[in-house]
């Protein structure tokens, strides 16, 4: 039973991945447009495979496409020893069917290899919903794996663990200060107008087939703005979000225990059981005890006799007038 928990099945919906990368890129409907013509490679296939092997040596790595389209993926895949399965669409603008025969590959690894205690399902679709009802009632731990805006949230959170594919990639991507930093050989360039941040003349942004002109720096230092505003206020909502979510479990587990204080080492499971697609870094933390530091006005923390104990702060009384 022991091996049974560190042996690891993976299996690709490879096209649909793809798909919703490219529509992400390029406008919904990009990738239908264009299906049956040799594929750029956008799906780091090494970080997945990556995320796999930290969770078990794999037994099983599979993937479904119409492989056809796909020659360009060709090294990423030998390296990563994908077994790749053909899977043809019966019509120009029919589905694959690729979801149907990888469910009926998982039933069947299931029965014939028990020594399979994870599996992971690259795909957004909600119609592997029904294999994750099977998957969790034969004891199996089932982790899905698809993109941030072409996942349906249904399918997220019927998995036991959800990644989104860029969180993955995060470590990857630059940080913030970074992008910014590298303006700034662009930005000394071109003199500043006394009295203006630096920030504001940004011609990097504008279109290079443009003539340069007042108008179109106007517009792409009020476009640039924008950005930074948006930015913004998503971080905002993602900090609420997280401390919502922080309190609410606190706020079970010490109801479900009939005590004040919670063992720290039950918060952080728990959040993943109510949301399979929690992770610390999608609110802007590298860690959870970050996460929790910067609740400090929320949670208190203390040393228990056997492990940090935590609780909600209880509200501070108004001075009777």
């Amino acid at each position: 039973m022991g091996q049974a928990s560190e042996s690891v099945a993976i299996y690709w919906d490879f096209e649909n991945l793809h798909a919703n990368l490219v529509d992400q890129a390029h406008g919904q409907g990009a990738y239908l447009a264009n299906r049956f013509r040799p594929q750029d490679e956008v799906i780091d296939v090494e970080t997945i495979v990556e995320y796999a092997l930290s969770l078990g040596p794999i037994a099983i790595n599979r993937a479904f496409a119409n492989w056809v389209s796909f020659n360009r993926y060709k090294q990423s895949l030998l390296q990563a020893a994908i077994e790749l399965i053909q899977v043809f669409p019966p019509g120009a603008n029919a589905k694959n069917g690729a979801d149907i025969k990888l469910c009926l590959d998982v039933m069947e690894d299931m029965v014939r290899f028990p020594h399979i205690g994870i599996i992971i399902v690259v795909g957004g679709d909600s119609d592997y919903m029904p294999l994750s009802y099977k998957v969790k009632a034969a004891g199996r731990t089932l982790v899905g794996i698809g993109s941030r805006r072409g996942t349906n949230q249904h399918w997220a959170r019927s998995c036991h663990e959800f990644k989104f594919y860029e969180a993955l990639l995060a470590p990857a991507v630059p940080a913030p200060e970074t992008a910014a930093s590298a303006q700034a050989p662009a930005e000394t360039m071109v003199p500043p107008v006394a009295g203006e941040p630096v920030v504001m003349p940004a011609p990097q942004f504008a279109a290079p087939a443009e003539s340069p002109g007042v108008a179109s720096e106007a517009t792409a230092q009020l476009e640039e703005m924008r950005a930074l505003l948006d930015v913004a206020e998503t971080a905002a909502a993602q900090r609420k979000a997280a401390r919502d979510l922080v309190g609410k479990a606190v706020a079970r587990l010490a109801q479900n225990r009939g005590e004040t204080w919670i063992q720290k080492a039950r918060l952080r499971p728990f959040i993943q059981r109510i949301d399979s697609t929690f992770h610390e870094s999608s609110y802007g933390f590298s860690t959870f005890n970050e996460m929790l530091a910067s609740m400090s006005d929320l949670v208190e923390v203390r040393r228990g006799e056997f492990d940090h104990e935590l609780r909600l702060r209880p509200a501070v009384p108004e001075p009777a007038s």
